[in-house]
């Protein structure tokens, strides 16, 4: 544990305790697991990208419907490939620690849902978030007019402004009544 301590450097270990929700520790342990996902050439350095699919054989994320989106919302990578450095891997366990806020949590939800970036939750973004959480299999697919029944029942509850789509502060605030939400977590 010594060598990851050294290796972080006490500074920058500050650093990240200052910029997340997460302990000394925790950030060991995170950049521990992180440097287990790169290659013998690529350990010591600091700002190395993983692959998203080294990223994908967390136990964690397995079985995330979300997993790639997860990865493509926090990589701050140019080429938008879904590979994180350590401090988006440290974004990630933020995103999805006990000790976020329900903001934080939200906001990070609503920008995974938002699955062609535009800012809102369409239909197009609510009916793949459905099919996300149900599967795509002939079992547990929706029929057409089950998910157009299940949009329209998720707009008339949460379009506040009646513009046939969820923005980020109605999603909030629906959000803000499912207390459930808070404990939701990947890591």
């Amino acid at each position: 544990m010594g060598t990851t301590a050294s290796q972080l450097g006490k500074d920058l270990l500050s650093e990240y305790q200052e910029l997340t929700f997460l302990t000394k520790q925790e950030i060991l342990l995170a950049y521990k697991r992180f440097s287990e996902l790169l290659s013998k050439d690529e350990k010591y350095v600091l700002n190395e990208r993983v692959p998203m699919d080294r990223i994908l054989t967390l136990p964690e994320l397995k079985s995330n419907p979300f997993r790639k989106r997860i990865c493509y919302v926090l990589s701050t990578s140019d080429s938008t490939n879904g590979s994180l450095t350590f401090e988006d891997f440290l974004d990630l366990l933020t995103a999805f620690s006990d000790s976020a806020t329900m903001e934080i949590k939200s906001h990070y939800a609503f920008c995974i849902f938002d699955f062609d970036d535009d800012g809102t939750l369409d239909c197009g973004d609510l009916e793949k978030l459905v099919n996300c959480l149900t599967g795509e299999t002939d079992e547990t697919k929706l029929t057409a007019e089950e998910m157009r029944q299940l949009i329209s029942n998720i707009l008339e509850e949460s379009d506040i402004d009646k513009d046939g789509t969820v923005n980020l502060s109605e999603f909030q605030h629906v959000i803000s009544r499912s207390p459930d939400f808070v404990r939701v977590h990947v890591y």
